[in-house]
């Protein structure tokens, strides 16, 4: 995750009911309160993506038996504090000796050529990540409800207002968690 996106928040579903909402640590905490055992559907609300979660995590006394058996190993090369992560990437000769002819090299003009494009496609990119993300949720916990297709027509037709009419009909939480995570993805009124 990059130093500017938001912290991550997460929403808990027991059904179609929303049941826990919040950080990592309060929607663990909030779940080990609950009589029920589950199934809880468990959803990133930046990406929308279903996630695992393990409820012994962040137990106090697990986390004191891990501490005790955490090695204290060195640090590998790089540059940690600046979250470089070094991957591979393929061009053409005809690119490569562009890029070694730029100030700074390679890297250096790789990431400004980066930061360009996403100052650029900013508003392109945030209307996409959020279609992306209530698709996302929509697929894994609304796939069998009634007009799901129709419904994710009008999600990347960018039809607001067909999208919120075909899923009226559906459960509440999950209606409201759906306006929620697409509401970056309409333009503005």
């Amino acid at each position: 995750m990059s130093s500017d996106a938001p912290p991550t928040t997460l929403t808990v579903f027991f059904g179609f009911q929303r049941i826990a909402q919040g950080s990592k640590a309060e929607v663990l905490d909030q779940l080990r309160r609950r009589d029920d055992p589950g199934p809880y559907l468990v959803f990133d609300d930046q990406t929308g993506t279903q996630l695992d979660l393990d409820l012994r995590e962040l137990l106090p006394e697990l986390r004191d038996h891990e501490a005790e058996h955490r090695d204290d190993a060195p640090r590998g090369v790089g540059r940690p504090k600046l979250g470089v992560v070094a991957r591979e990437v393929t061009l053409l000769p005809r690119h490569w000796d562009w890029l070694g002819r730029q100030p700074g090299g390679a890297s250096v003009a790789l990431r400004k050529l980066v930061d360009d494009a996403r100052r650029v496609n900013a508003e392109r990119d945030t209307v996409r990540a959020a279609h992306e993300a209530t698709y996302r949720f929509m697929t894994a916990i609304a796939g069998n409800l009634p007009g799901f297709e129709e419904a994710t027509r009008a999600l990347f037709a960018g039809e607001e207002q067909r999208f919120g009419n075909l899923i009226e009909p559906w459960p509440a939480d999950v209606r409201a968690h759906l306006q929620k995570l697409s509401a970056a993805g309409w333009p503005p009124q």
